[in-house]
């Protein structure tokens, strides 16, 4: 939770159900990680939309993630979102409007 809802947060969730991802927003709890659950991790933001965690740690243990690189789901997020903003992909949602 946050103060501000993030548009680019609620942009890339739709962006994964266009892929025909399932978006699962909740807590993660650290036996999760460390079982191996997850192979990708990141941060969205306005400015970076979305960008790889290499390193997840959590008091005297760490877990390097997709060699510290940023993974094919986040990949095919990113590339699509920003396709959509630049107008090189189709806007299947009317987030974009032309100016002037």
């Amino acid at each position: 939770d946050s103060i501000l809802p993030s548009i680019t947060r609620r942009s890339l969730v739709q962006v994964a159900q266009d892929l025909g991802m399932t978006v699962d927003q909740r807590p993660v709890e650290w036996a999760e990680v460390k079982a191996g659950t997850f192979v990708e991790c990141g941060l969205c933001g306005t400015a970076a939309v979305i960008s790889p965690v290499g390193e997840l740690a959590y008091r005297d243990r760490s877990m390097i993630l997709n060699e510290g690189k940023i993974g094919p789901v986040s990949q095919a997020m990113y590339d699509n979102l920003v396709g959509i903003q630049r107008g090189d992909l189709p806007d299947p949602h009317g987030w974009v409007y032309p100016i002037g």
